[in-house]
């Protein structure tokens, strides 16, 4: 998702843009209820309201490409759901309350299902989630929201990185990336998303 430059950034969520004149203390419900037709995509971190621009037409591709893939095997071997780019993932249950993120692709097992309900926020940190970077987002601002993504309980996270054609990996713990994969590697759900694998390289054709 593309981040817009901003004169205020707040440090809790450099990847993104706070924004003007948005409420003091927001809460993932609110999240749900503010207007998302003006073509930003929002999310709230610790009680801030932050938003990034509609992705480009290369980040729509791959994150396309890697979303029907990773679909695909998990419908077909059932580990559990995916959610596109617009799934809130509601961390208040995780130790970082006024907290919902979007993920790029999402991922959670299958034994969550019963604590979804349909008109409210996953309850949950993904257990897999899948960022795709955009030219204005550096490596700082991501991996900042890698190490927020792994505090919340998600086991794995792809970062994705069109200009560069790699993919950094995160895994539980990790202060940096675990790897950086490139165009000679595969992507591996590894124990979160047991079986699945996609060569990098098809993610930039």
């Amino acid at each position: 998702m593309a981040a817009l430059r901003s004169p205020h950034p707040d440090p809790i969520a450099p990847w993104a843009e706070v924004v003007p004149g948005a409420p003091h203390r927001m809460t993932v419900a609110d999240l749900l209820d503010w207007p998302d037709d003006d073509g930003y995509r929002y999310e709230v971190v610790e009680g801030v309201l932050v938003r990034m621009a509609g992705s480009r037409p290369k980040a729509v591709r791959i994150t396309d490409r890697l979303y029907r893939r990773l679909g695909d095997y998990v419908e077909a071997h059932d580990p559990g759901s995916t959610t596109p780019p617009d799934g809130v993932y509601d961390f208040e249950h995780t130790g970082q309350p006024n907290t919902g993120l979007l993920p790029d692709i999402g991922f959670y097992y299958g034994f969550r299902e019963p604590l979804v309900q349909d008109d409210q926020p996953y309850p949950f940190a993904p257990d897999l989630a899948v960022e795709v970077a955009s030219p204005s987002q550096d490596h700082d601002a991501m991996d900042n929201k890698a190490r927020r993504y792994l505090r919340g309980g998600t086991g794995l996270v792809w970062v994705v990185w069109p200009q560069e054609e790699t993919v950094d990996v995160w895994r539980p713990g990790d202060v940096t990336p675990s790897s950086t994969l490139t165009v000679a590697d595969g992507l591996n759900g590894e124990s979160v998303v047991p079986g699945f694998t996609y060569p990098v390289a098809r993610l930039f054709p």
